[in-house]
């Protein structure tokens, strides 16, 4: 043999050396001066039944079998961080808190498995309301493992929920940059309606020029951040008049068409100032036009005709608006208004109670789409899961359908 291939072999041997110990303490540690094997708890039946229970969202039973499962090995870490999540998602934060506190008393706990352990009591903290030792919490998972997305998500979502928008809006900042391309369009959603919290809070302390540049910030971000139009309008109207104002909300139809309706009142007010009322009839009818479905564009429309003493044309509007979303209780009150100022209300009454024929109005329309929340209002911020932009309006199927199907 060459004697310069010696060293060579002599480290490979070393290395498959290493490798075959590596491979036996994934499996095997040592305990009290014996060698245990750490598969041996996933192995047992009582665990396959519990994560088929918990599969089948039988907490009670995933829990009863896991928990007959830690007893083979009272230090399977995974089965014990299980089962006080299960406790946490059943409301027994304190017996949650209890088991994920006694791991991390644990020696030789790894900086992963430390930082995996105290994610979970943060989260145990956070669903109890112990809002400082959560935040503390995360804040020491992140400064264990740095990168953990699971810690900066909770960490800004705790921001949110007290308010703390520039602790929120740092968070985020950090959470995007980890997450890069995939999270950016969702994190510049995120991020600009984060700067449109802290234009509102500048706002309320008088300060125009920092509610000014945040707004306009939040737009930079996403263009389809409507609330930051509505209020940078408003700051408008203050400092530069109606004409500022109203081009700075005609913008919404062009980004959101769908929340246009968020602006009626202030350019309908924008327009009579500046002695130019036929403009809003001619938005509305170019919103009727984009979108034949957009039954609020009627209804404003209708009002108008309404105000200029035309009760049959607002009455036909009404009705298209009824046929589109037929539990609307405004179009509804609307529809009533205006029956009682034609001279013939007869057959208008009668059109009206067919296309009523089985209306269901709901008290709470607005629906969350990422945890099915509901809402008598729009709301930009879920107040169940704390995510932003996730509202839309739930319809029943529009009477003009039912007719049509008849």
């Amino acid at each position: 043999m060459n004697l310069t291939s010696v060293p060579l072999l002599v480290g490979l041997v070393a290395l498959l050396a290493g490798l075959a110990v590596g491979k036996a303490w994934e499996r095997y540690k040592l305990r009290d001066g014996r060698w245990i094997d750490r598969r041996r708890a996933r192995q047992s039946p009582h665990y396959m039944v519990g994560l088929n229970f918990l599969v089948s969202n039988h907490v009670d039973l995933a829990i009863e079998e896991l928990s007959k499962a830690s007893k083979a090995d009272a230090d399977a870490l995974e089965i014990h961080l299980i089962l006080g999540n299960l406790y946490r998602e059943k409301g027994q934060v304190g017996r949650a808190v209890t088991v994920h506190q006694a791991l991390l008393q644990r020696p030789r706990l790894t900086p992963l498995e430390h930082a995996h352990v105290l994610l979970c009591l943060g989260l145990d903290f956070r669903r109890g309301g112990f809002v400082d030792r959560a935040l503390e919490t995360f804040k020491e998972v992140l400064r264990l493992d740095p990168t953990n997305r699971y810690a900066l998500a909770n960490l800004q979502k705790l921001y949110e929920e007290q308010h703390q928008w520039h602790d929120a809006y740092e968070v985020r900042q950090q959470l995007s940059t980890l997450e890069g391309a995939t999270g950016q369009k969702r994190g510049a959603t995120v991020l600009a309606f984060l700067e449109n919290e802290l234009g509102v809070e500048a706002r309320s302390r008088g300060d125009a020029a920092e509610a000014s540049r945040r707004f306009q910030a939040a737009i930079d971000l996403d263009p389809a951040t409507v609330p930051a139009y509505l209020h940078l309008g408003d700051l408008r109207l203050e400092d530069k008049g109606a004409s500022e104002a109203a081009a700075t909300w005609e913008r919404v139809p062009e980004v959101a068409s769908d929340r246009s309706y968020l602006v009626f009142e202030r350019l309908r007010s924008a327009y009579t100032t500046l002695g130019a009322e036929g403009r809003f009839i001619d938005l509305c009818k170019r919103l009727i036009t984009a979108n034949p479905q957009d039954w609020r564009a009627r209804l404003a429309l209708a009002r108008e005709r309404s105000r200029a003493g035309q009760p049959g044309d607002a009455l036909d509007l009404l009705f298209e608006a009824l046929a589109q979303n037929p539990h609307a209780l405004l179009v509804h009150q609307a529809i009533w208004t205006a029956l009682a100022e034609v001279a013939d209300p007869g057959p208008r009454v009668a059109r009206y109670l067919s296309l009523t024929r089985e209306v269901v109005f709901y008290l709470d329309p607005h629906l969350c789409t990422r945890c099915r929340y509901r809402s008598t209002e729009l709301l930009w911020h879920c107040p169940q899961c704390h995510e932003w932009n996730t509202f839309i309006e739930e319809r029943m199927t529009s009477a003009l359908d039912e007719e049509v199907s008849d």
